[in-house]
């Protein structure tokens, strides 16, 4: 089962994790059946298990990196970041040429943190490692333009809408990337499919656009 089975996931959760529970008890050493088991739980909102069924995996195999960085997904939700830079450092370290979405995660934390920085870095390694999560270039976009740097922020806006064209954020990041870069006629345009995908513009933002093409 992968863990685009696990996300798509329609059958009967407890009856899913009944089957899994019993994978893992006749096979105590398998960490793909614990790591799968810890998604399943994940996606039941078994938040105590899910952990409870990551770390094992960890004691199993302490290089397997994807359960490192999915526990870091959990500790981050939960607030607690310092464990979850530690998970995501560790990920990094065990296997690095297998870690963007850890990098990725990073970035987030660093945001959190106010960071910005290192967000900046750790997003850029995250592209370095694979160019397509558009989601990265999405936060990175954000970053960029928090910092003033206008024209990076415009490449990476077109980079996430290259790679998903119908993301409402993505869209809207764009339009703003491109405001700050003066076009403001093309901002309008991607202002407006950000609007049509269901993102809630920022009425200021909507406002101070039609006064600058006014």
């Amino acid at each position: 089962m992968s863990e685009q089975n696990i996300e798509n996931l329609s059958e009967d959760l407890p009856k899913v994790i009944a089957e899994m529970e019993k994978k893992c008890k006749n096979n105590p050493d398998n960490v793909v059946a614990f790591h799968h088991l810890g998604l399943v739980y994940m996606k039941a909102g078994r938040i105590n298990d899910a952990i409870e069924a990551l770390e094992r995996c960890i004691v199993i195999d302490d290089q397997a990196n994807q359960p490192m960085i999915n526990l870091g997904a959990i500790f981050f939700g939960m607030g607690n970041l310092d464990r979850a830079q530690e998970l995501n450092e560790l990920a990094i370290q065990v296997q690095p040429d297998t870690s963007a979405q850890a990098y990725a995660n990073l970035g987030l934390i660093w945001q959190q943190r106010n960071e910005m920085d290192k967000a900046i870095a750790a997003y850029d390694k995250a592209i370095q490692y694979d160019p397509r999560l558009a989601t990265v270039w999405m936060n990175l976009t954000s970053v960029l333009t928090m910092k003033g740097e206008d024209e990076r922020a415009l490449k990476a806006a077109r980079r996430a809408t290259e790679l998903e064209p119908d993301s409402a954020l993505a869209q809207n990041n764009l339009a703003v990337a491109l405001y700050f870069s003066g076009d403001y006629a093309t901002a309008k345009i991607h202002m407006e499919k950000a609007k049509e995908l269901g993102y809630s513009v920022d009425p200021n933002f909507a406002a101070g656009l039609e006064e600058k093409l006014s």
